[in-house]
């Protein structure tokens, strides 16, 4: 795991303690596209599930993620695709 896919782990475990927390590197499928660097670590698949998410709709739960994340967008991060989950909303999709 990576730098950044590291920092995006602890602080995504600090801030909503997730039942699963799931990240993906996808910058080589990005390779060219906008944002993109050697080395990759700009582009992240990110499936989270937290009760810290109960009461929220999909853009307030990304708005939470992006604020956590927000060092790592500054320095460079260009792209998330999140999945933000309850316990329960998980439950029902397995």
């Amino acid at each position: 795991m990576g730098k950044v896919a590291m920092a995006i782990d602890s602080k995504l475990r600090t801030a909503f303690a997730p039942a699963r927390l799931a990240i993906e590197d996808e910058s080589s499928k990005h390779h060219g596209h906008a944002g993109w660097r050697e080395g990759g670590e700009t582009h992240f698949r990110v499936e989270i599930v937290s009760a810290a998410f109960e009461g929220q709709n999909r853009v307030a739960r990304q708005r939470l993620v992006y604020a956590a994340l927000k060092q790592e967008l500054d320095a460079g991060l260009h792209a998330l695709a999140l999945t933000t989950l309850t316990p329960a909303e998980d439950a029902k999709r397995s």
